[in-house]
């Protein structure tokens, strides 16, 4: 039986070898967090998995150290993901081995239970990692064309005379592209994240938690749509300055915290309509 100051020395090595091993992956990841605008909020996803852990430390404490030989084979197998990004130039790949890596090493040295009781946190961490470039194209040039739509739809509503073609909002003054950055993909991934946060922190149920996460989508899609619409009333009354620049990127910001209000008001009121039959625990003290 492992002695846990042998555990340690063995988790400070494990960690080290990581740190070996995958410091260009983590540099990469990092560069890609501060220049990529999609993926700005990477930043916080370990904090947020970190204060997840951490509320569950006195679960932790009172689970028994199993250690598991299968875990070193999940290591194994990541590692063996990120030779074959690092052979393939795959960053995907290379970044999913980490998350696989870490959890098999927690397995190796702790147990599986111990990853049973982290599973929630650990899961968290894939958010961290920006989805390939050939889904998020998939995803978001249909995203382009929603917006496209739903904001000439609010802008025809409005009694102002306007043309659809494909991403393209003609007007009478000015002509509109819904440009990827403007798909509205950048506030659904971030919007997603809240929610997935918000939903753990208000109610320890599953399905509670899976709906609240769902609901981030359409707020999102509806949110930018109208973010467009009003682009677009801007520009027709007040000409394409008021389309551009700061106007621009502030009704970015105001559309997101209008459909983050959105999300915690229908968050709140699915809580209310379908509260739990026994007394609410606190979220930490789930286990998932």
């Amino acid at each position: 039986m492992w002695k846990p100051r042998t555990t340690v020395v063995a988790a400070c090595a494990a960690l080290a070898a990581c740190g070996l091993a995958y410091w260009p992956v983590l540099t990469k990841l990092v560069h890609d967090w501060a220049y990529d605008g999609n993926y700005s909020h990477g930043f916080i996803i370990a904090p947020l998995a970190g204060y997840f852990a951490w509320e569950r430390r006195e679960r932790l404490r009172r689970t028994p150290a199993a250690p598991a030989v299968t875990g070193l084979a999940l290591v194994l197998a990541g590692l063996g993901l990120l030779l074959i990004g690092r052979l393939g130039a795959d960053l995907f790949l290379t970044r999913v081995s980490l998350v696989a890596v870490l959890v098999g090493a927690l397995a190796y040295l702790r147990g599986w239970q111990t990853v049973a009781l982290l599973k929630f946190p650990l899961a968290f961490l894939l958010l961290m990692i920006p989805i390939p470039a050939i889904i998020f194209n998939q995803i978001a040039f249909p995203l382009q064309l929603v917006a496209s739509s739903f904001g000439a739809s609010v802008v025809a509503a409005a009694g102002v005379p306007v043309l659809r073609e494909g991403n393209l909002i003609v007007l009478a003054r000015t002509t509109l592209e819904v440009a990827e950055a403007c798909s509205g993909i950048r506030s659904l991934v971030s919007l997603l994240t809240l929610g997935i946060t918000y939903g753990y922190l208000i109610d320890d149920r599953t399905w509670v938690r899976t709906v609240v996460a769902l609901l981030t989508i359409p707020l999102a899609v509806v949110a930018n749509g109208l973010r467009v619409a009003g682009t677009g009333l801007a520009a027709q009354y007040w000409g394409t300055e008021a389309a551009e620049g700061f106007l621009h990127t502030f009704s970015g910001w105001l559309v997101f915290v209008l459909a983050f209000g959105l999300l915690s008001l229908a968050a709140h009121l699915l809580v209310r309509a379908a509260p739990p039959r026994g007394p609410l625990r606190p979220a930490r003290a789930a286990t998932t």
